[in-house]
């Protein structure tokens, strides 16, 4: 990462900040294959309206999504579809860490298992 000029710093938080919370990245990976109502994200995530439309405004005042209003309802779309490129990047990277962790435990645990079977 290259060095970030002082006055971005707070900005590149905040950015983060945004997708901190997993109802938030619940919101992305729906709106992910289509757009959807404050409602129908309401419903799928287990929130009140009011409480999905604070997420929402998070989202958009961060640029991640965009609303378009049709009749008397409002439907959310993903407005930067980069978002995706970073989720994909942090599932990798997440996924490589947990294999890294996981594959010296497989060796005890087929060790554990070997010996286990001589005993009996």
């Amino acid at each position: 990462m290259k060095q970030l000029p002082e006055q971005a710093i707070d900005r590149v938080a905040s950015y983060f900040q945004a997708l901190a919370e997993p109802t938030r990245l619940r919101i992305l990976n729906l709106l992910r294959e289509t757009e959807h109502n404050v409602g129908e994200l309401a419903e799928a995530c287990g929130y009140t309206a009011a409480n999905m439309s604070r997420h929402l405004a998070v989202l958009m005042q961060q640029g991640f999504v965009k609303r378009e209003g049709r009749g008397t309802s409002v439907y959310y779309q993903i407005a930067d579809p980069t978002i995706y490129a970073l989720c994909d990047l942090v599932c990798d990277r997440i996924t490589q860490q947990h294999l890294a962790q996981a594959w010296p435990l497989a060796a005890v645990t087929k060790k554990r298992s070997t010996i286990a079977r001589r005993v009996a």
